[in-house]
């Protein structure tokens, strides 16, 4: 049959052609191929997935030692582990369908002309809009929530410490027992415990801790790892963390922001212990001669003008 009539399927030789695309075979079904697709998918995830421990599921693949460390860890971490599920999902929605299209509708090598075409997809059109503005508002409200429990915690501290930065160590006054201990800088050697001489701070656990930050010279950075949060220290600006010590235990710390020549060395430890183990800690130190605290008179910051500062104030 040499022509054809417009609406109508017509068979030439063993392929049937549409009228709206005269050069193209009619395609077969997808389903095979998006069932291929579909279990390698699985292969692979499963493969993937079966490397991971139940700890590092458990804490969305932060330090391990992070559950429970604080009163904020489980917030950060219930916020991190519900963002990445959610992401993932639609990422893999997404790839399935992008996957499933390069593979069902590939150019065959008896393809001649061009496809069929089409204009949009009304439900994966709706979908992929309504999706996004959903996700939006769930994150927005759902890190409010974590922000209200964590930064902006102000629960007043049974117990005060200052946490001082200074180029490259760390001061430490135990404000609440009017005690200190100054830290000298740490010398890396390329052992494997760079940090067993560090200046090591001790917190009280299952009591509420006020810790204020401030520096002593240049740009600093709080960070202890398993605490999931940190805290820049910039001269002339304190800088307050209102949290509770849910686990006792020994954690590293380090300075975050880039602070100078021996940045690396500026190092410290962490060690939450018992309330009763933490005041002999302080009155251990005020038997030493380290009584009072290591105030603003160590600062080295003529070079710097706070912007806050008022003409007139002190």
């Amino acid at each position: 049959m040499a022509g054809f009539l417009p609406g109508i399927t017509v068979r030439l030789g063993f392929e049937r052609l549409h009228v709206d695309s005269p050069n193209q075979p009619v395609r077969k079904s997808g389903a095979r191929w998006a069932k291929r697709v579909g279990v390698l998918g699985g292969l692979a995830s499963t493969v993937l997935l079966a490397g991971c421990t139940k700890e590092q599921w458990e804490v969305g693949f932060f330090p391990p030692e992070s559950k429970g460390a604080t009163s904020h860890t489980d917030h950060y971490i219930a916020l991190w582990n519900g963002s990445w599920i959610a992401l993932l999902a639609v990422g893999a929605i997404t790839w399935g369908l992008m996957l499933f299209c390069i593979i069902a509708f590939r150019r065959r090598k008896n393809d001649r002309g061009l496809p069929v075409q089409v204009q949009y997809n009304m439900p994966v059109e709706i979908m992929y809009t309504v999706l996004p503005i959903i996700l939006v508002v769930g994150f927005f409200f759902a890190t409010v929530n974590t922000l209200d429990k964590t930064v902006y915690d102000d629960t007043p501290g049974e117990v005060k410490v200052e946490v001082v930065g200074k180029q490259w160590a760390w001061d430490f006054n135990y404000l609440t027992e009017n005690a200190y201990y100054g830290g000298k800088q740490v010398n890396l050697d390329g052992t494997e415990q760079p940090g067993i001489d560090a200046p090591t701070l001790y917190l009280p656990s299952n009591t509420d801790v006020e810790i204020e930050l401030r520096s002593r010279d240049v740009i600093h950075s709080f960070w202890v790892p398993a605490f999931l949060e940190k805290r820049d220290m910039i001269p002339g600006r304190t800088e307050k963390i209102h949290l509770r010590m849910d686990k006792e235990g020994e954690y590293l710390g380090k300075c975050a922001e880039l602070c100078g020549e021996f940045h690396a060395e500026m190092i410290f430890n962490v060690k939450v212990v018992s309330l009763d183990e933490y005041k002999a800690y302080t009155e251990k130190l005020k038997a030493e001669g380290n009584e009072g605290r290591l105030g603003p008179e160590l600062d080295r910051t003529e070079w710097y003008k706070n912007p806050y500062t008022k003409e007139g104030d002190k």
